[in-house]
């Protein structure tokens, strides 16, 4: 059983930073597999924000973070993080972790993926 578990989100002024954390467990980083970050904004459809595979480590990035945000993986933990600098308010949204244990085709598309997490919420004033 595949359990993702987002934490690290919060309210912060523009200019700021934060880092997301996104635990897995009942899932192993492989070559293949890859864990992405989502958002979404009320109103708006879900995006994908930045990716990294399980193998290689390479990583791919949403036009709008390239140069702010730095998605990185710790194997040994488990875990992904997201690190978001110089933060604006069209950052503002429900940020969610999404893995699939063999990544093909668009990483930004959310049907790809097969395990959520609950999401945190990230507030940029």
């Amino acid at each position: 059983h595949v359990q993702l578990v987002e934490s690290g989100g919060g309210s912060v002024q523009a200019g700021g930073s934060l880092r997301l954390s996104c635990a897995a467990s009942g899932y192993t980083f492989s070559s293949g597999n890859c864990i992405v970050w989502f958002r979404q904004a009320p109103g708006k459809e879900r995006e994908g924000v930045a990716s990294v595979r399980g193998g290689s480590g390479s990583s791919d990035y949403a036009d709008s973070v390239k140069g702010r945000f730095t998605i990185s993986q710790d194997s040994a933990k488990n875990s992904v993080y997201l690190q978001m600098n110089s933060l604006r308010p069209e950052d503002t949204a429900m940020y969610y972790c999404a893995a699939e244990d063999y990544c093909g085709g668009s990483w930004d598309l959310p049907e790809n993926y097969l395990y959520w997490g609950q999401g945190t919420q990230v507030t940029v004033s």
